[in-house]
């Protein structure tokens, strides 16, 4: 008999808990929300320019690429340096396979990572222009 007595609390103790989860959850979800926002100057600006479609090559390459691209840094090829030359010569779609997957000291989509293909198909050729 203790033991049936035992399982019949257990059971309902059980059913308390679970009943008085939800009540929790619904106060620390109240206790864990958000009491005010924090405003970023230039967001507002950042999220409308990019729902005005996409960025031109100078653009990506003024905010994603200029720190390698424009400096040398890690090997990168300057803006209009000879050194495109050589990866001119494979082929538009290998260069921009591999500014998307990354190569080398080049990390993927190069630090751009909202960037579309086409934005960094027109950062290269904005890079490459007059090599």
């Amino acid at each position: 008999m203790t033991k049936y007595t035992l399982a019949v609390a257990l059971l309902l103790a059980t059913f308390g808990i679970n009943a008085s989860s939800d009540a929790d959850k619904d106060a620390l979800s109240k206790r864990l929300a958000p009491i005010g926002q924090v405003y970023v100057a230039g967001a507002a600006a950042a999220s409308d320019a990019a729902a005005s479609g996409p960025r031109s090559g100078e653009k990506v390459y003024q905010t994603a690429c200029f720190a390698c691209h424009g400096t040398g840094a890690l090997d990168a090829p300057k803006k209009g340096d000879a050194a495109w030359k050589a990866r001119i010569d494979q082929g538009f779609d290998t260069m921009l396979k591999h500014a998307i997957e990354g190569i080398r000291n080049m990390p993927a989509r190069g630090t751009c990572a909202d960037c579309s293909d086409d934005e960094i198909a027109a950062a290269i050729k904005f890079m490459t222009d007059g090599v």
